[in-house]
C-alpha cells in the first residue's frame, strides 16, 4: 500500500475521545533538505512554531517542508483519481502521488503519499498543525519524512514520503501473500522501539500517544518509520511527573491509567508499544470481535499467559520453526513488563531498545554469547523514574524479568485451550531463566 497514516477501509480503529470534543510559506524545489538528529541523542529544541493556520500562512520557518498549492496538488494526484487512493480513514484520504517537472517545473521526480483531510473527520486544524510543527522540526531514520503541505482556502493536505511496504497493519494481519518472519518482526519492532525513544529523548520529551501497527509504515527493506503525529504532545518537565489532557488515542492501546485519570507520560506509549509487540508475537489485532468470548482484547486474554512457559503455544503459528523458545520466552517477557498495570513497572523506551538490539546479533556473535554464563541486569525500575535513565547492562541490580504482583491468576483460564491440562500446575517462569545474558540464542 506505501502509505503515510494509512487504515485499512475494512479495519478503520475505534478512536478514543473522552471529553466530548490565501497566503504561502517561502517554496523551494524538492527534495527537501532534510535536518539530520542523531538517533538516540536529539537536543532538538521546540523553537518558535506557527500557533495556527494563519500563522503557518504568514510564513513557515521550516526550511525542509515545502509549501503547495492546491492544483498542484491535484496534478500530484491525476485530479485526486480514485485509483490512486491508498488508504482511507477517520483523517480522510491517502494517495499515492507523484512531484515532478509537471507539478513544479525543475523538479526532480519524487513518488509521494498524499493525505488530504476530511472537515468532517477525527483530526482538525489542530491536529493536521501539530504534524507540520513536529515534523517540520524532527528527523530520525525511523520517523516519516514529511515533504511539504498545501494550506489553501479550505483545503489542508499533507505530503510525505512515500513508504512502499505500506502499514504494519497491512503486512502482519494480511489473509493472503508472503507473512512476516520472526527476524522482520524484531526488526520492525526495534525500528519503532528507536523512533520512540528518539521522542522521549527531546529536549521537550514528545509523547506520541496513538502507537498502533496502523501507523508504522514500512520501506522496500521492511525498515520502520513512525507516522500520523496528529495526536502527539508534548511531555512534562522539571518536576511534573505528567501533563494532563483530553483522552484520545485507540481503543486497545491506550495505556490504562492513562484512559482513567487523563495523566499522560512516555511510559503511556510503553504500554502502546507492549501492544503491538504483542501483535507481532501472537498474530493477533489488539481488538478483534470476531473472536470468542473472552478473547476480544488481546491484552486481556493474552498477557496473563506471558511469563508462562506454555506461552509460545499461543504465539503465531506462522513463524514455526524461526526462533529458539529462549528466545521467544524473553521477548514475551519484555511485551509483559512493557504492558504493567503499574507505569512506574514498564521500562523506558531506550532500555526496550538496547534490550531488543541483543536480538540483532550475527550468528559468530551469537554462538560466542551462548557460551558465556554469568548474569546481566536487563532493567530496573527507578525510584524516581526518568525517561532519559539509561540502562547499565552489567550492574548488579534487579532484572527486568521478574514477576509481578499485577497479574491476575484468574485470568489464565484460557490456557487450557492452549495445550494446558486441567489439573496441570500453572508453573511461572523462574527468574533465572532471564538472568543469563540476553543474547543467547537470539534465532533458531
Amino acid at each position: 500500500m506505501g502509505i503515510c497514516c494509512s487504515v485499512e477501509p475494512q479495519q478503520q480503529h475505534h478512536r478514543l475521545n473522552i471529553s466530548g470534543k490565501t497566503g504561502h510559506g517561502s517554496r523551494s524545489s524538492f527534495p527537501h533538505q532534510t535536518i539530520k538528529a542523531d538517533s538516540m541523542n536529539n537536543k532538538s529544541s521546540m523553537s518558535v512554531i506557527p500557533k495556527d493556520v494563519k500563522d503557518l500562512r504568514q510564513g513557515s520557518s521550516y526550511i525542509n517542508v515545502d509549501s503547495f498549492t492546491y492544483e498542484e496538488m491535484r496534478l500530484a494526484t491525476k485530479q485526486f483519481r480514485p485509483d490512486l487512493i491508498v488508504g482511507e480513514g477517520g483523517f480522510g484520504i491517502v494517495y499515492r502521488g507523484v512531484l515532478d517537472k509537471n507539478v513544479r517545473a525543475g523538479s526532480q521526480t519524487v513518488k509521494v503519499a498524499i493525505k488530504e483531510l476530511n472537515p468532517e473527520g477525527f483530526q482538525g486544524d489542530r491536529e493536521w498543525l501539530a504534524e507540520i510543527n513536529y515534523l517540520g522540526q524532527l528527523s530520525h531514520p525511523n520517523l516519516v519524512k514529511l515533504i511539504g503541505y498545501c494550506c489553501e482556502d479550505e483545503h489542508r493536505l499533507l505530503v510525505y514520503e512515500y513508504m512502499e511496504s505500506g502499514s504494519l497493519e497491512k503486512n502482519l494481519f494480511r489473509r493472503a501473500g508472503p507473512t512476516l518472519t520472526w527476524s522482520t518482526r524484531l526488526k520492525i519492532a526495534l525500528d519503532a522501539a528507536r523512533g520512540l525513544a528518539f521522542l522521549h529523548g527531546a529536549e521537550r520529551p514528545i509523547i506520541y500517544r496513538d502507537f498502533k501497527t496502523s501507523n508504522i509504515l514500512l520501506d522496500e527493506e521492511y525498515n520502520a518509520k513512525l507516522s500520523d503525529f496528529g495526536l502527539a504532545k508534548e511531555g512534562p518537565m522539571g518536576d511534573q511527573t505528567h501533563v494532563s489532557t483530553r483522552v484520545m488515542g485507540t481503543y486497545g492501546y491506550a495505556a490504562p491509567e492513562y484512559v482513567m485519570t487523563g495523566h499522560l507520560t512516555a511510559r503511556s506509549d510503553v504500554y502502546g508499544f507492549g501492544v503491538v509487540l504483542l501483535e507481532l508475537l501472537i498474530g493477533r489485532r489488539a481488538m478483534d470481535k470476531s473472536r470468542p468470548s473472552g478473547e476480544h482484547n488481546l491484552v486481556e486474554w493474552a498477557r496473563p499467559l506471558l511469563n508462562h512457559k506454555k506461552v509460545i503455544k499461543i504465539f503465531d503459528p506462522r513463524m514455526d520453526g524461526q526462533y529458539s523458545s529462549k528466545a521467544a520466552l524473553k521477548v514475551a517477557n519484555l511485551a509483559y513488563q512493557c504492558l504493567s498495570q503499574n507505569p512506574k513497572g514498564r521500562p523506558v523506551m531506550s532500555q526496550v531498545v538496547e534490550i531488543l538490539e541483543r536480538f540483532q546479533a550475527p550468528s559468530r556473535k551469537e554462538e560466542a554469547i551462548c557460551n558465556e554464563t554469568g548474569s546481566v541486569t536487563l532493567y530496573e525500575a527507578p525510584k524516581e523514574p526518568s525517561e532519559k535513565t539509561t540502562v547499565k547492562s552489567k550492574a548488579s541490580v534487579e532484572t527486568l524479568y521478574k514477576s509481578q504482583s499485577d497479574v491476575p491468576h484468574g485470568n489464565r483460564t484460557n490456557a487450557v485451550d492452549h495445550g494446558m491440562k486441567r489439573g496441570e500446575s500453572e508453573e511461572e517462569l523462574d527468574a533465572s531463566c532471564f538472568s543469563q545474558e540476553l543474547g543467547s540464542e537470539l534465532v533458531h
